[in-house]
């Protein structure tokens, strides 16, 4: 077994998205294609209303899968194909926009004022671009919560940890999303494919994801592995920790990425644009 190496940390960057929504950019548009398959990674993070309940009104997406997962508050969403609903704390929104999709997502007020919830993007390849869109609501209660090695815990949302099997499955890029939860003065190693893009993004705590520098790493901060070796290890020291574990297969693809569509070539761009303003980008 090789154990990998960090290949760059990358700390979140505080931006503004939608109709006025504060949040931090672990990575984005400036960082493709370091992180091919996944295109992006909003951490949005507030105790404050305002700077949340604006949200991100109806808005088209083309080409990508785009995952939402919510520690704290409610999102309510609605989506050209009919879907609406409200996702909550330890909920996912897995959707594929494929073909094309427009939809809304809006934080709701919580109880506690607080709102706590993260955003993927993640790129679909050339032969699956225009596939017809598809939705998958993933409740807190079918995500499985596994035990592992010296108390550390994984929330399986999509892969396997320890022989469970996470409910999203069948993506083509062959993701691992994991919320692990690590206890203080813990280290374990936990498997990856070879060759597939592995990253780490901590929600709080501190740990060592590299036996090589035992640098610690702490919140709001992403780490990029190489991509040679499968295993990864984490170590603690005297806080605990908690991150999101995610990896996925490679597409090694031209993109061409503007706003919320990103395709192949600047000319699959300039269509769909052309289509969303004519009426015809639902398919």
């Amino acid at each position: 077994m090789t154990i990998r190496k960090i290949f760059k940390t990358f700390r979140s960057v505080p931006t503004i998205e939608g109709a006025g929504v504060h949040l931090k950019r672990a990575f984005g548009y400036h960082q493709v294609p370091l992180f091919d398959p996944f295109l992006m990674l909003d951490d949005f993070h507030t105790s404050n209303p305002d700077e949340y309940l604006a949200g991100f009104p109806w808005h088209p997406h083309r080409g990508i899968e785009t995952i939402t997962y919510v520690l704290e508050g409610l999102v309510e969403h609605g989506d050209s194909m009919g879907n609406k609903g409200m996702i909550g704390a330890g909920d996912v929104q897995w959707m594929t926009a494929g073909s094309g999709i427009i939809h809304q997502e809006m934080p709701q007020k919580s109880p506690t004022g607080a709102m706590w919830g993260f955003q993927f993007w993640a790129n679909l390849p050339a032969e699956l671009k225009m596939m017809p869109p598809h939705y998958r609501d993933v409740p807190a209660a079918t995500i499985p919560e596994v035990v592992l090695v010296n108390g550390v815990t994984a929330r399986v949302i999509s892969g396997e940890a320890g022989g469970v099997q996470g409910p999203v499955r069948g993506i083509v890029i062959d993701p691992v999303l994991i919320d692990f939860t690590v206890q203080p003065e813990t280290k374990f190693s936990f498997p990856v494919k070879d060759g597939y893009t592995v990253l780490i993004y901590t929600l709080s705590g501190a740990a060592s994801f590299d036996e090589h520098t035992e640098q610690l790493i702490g919140p709001e901060q992403a780490v990029l592995f190489e991509h040679a070796g499968d295993l990864v290890t984490i170590a603690t020291g005297d806080l605990s920790a908690r991150f999101l574990f995610l990896s996925g297969k490679p597409l090694n693809e031209p993109i061409a990425w503007q706003g919320p569509i990103v395709m192949n070539t600047q000319e699959e761009l300039k269509i769909a644009f052309e289509e969303y303003q004519r009426g015809t980008f639902v398919k």
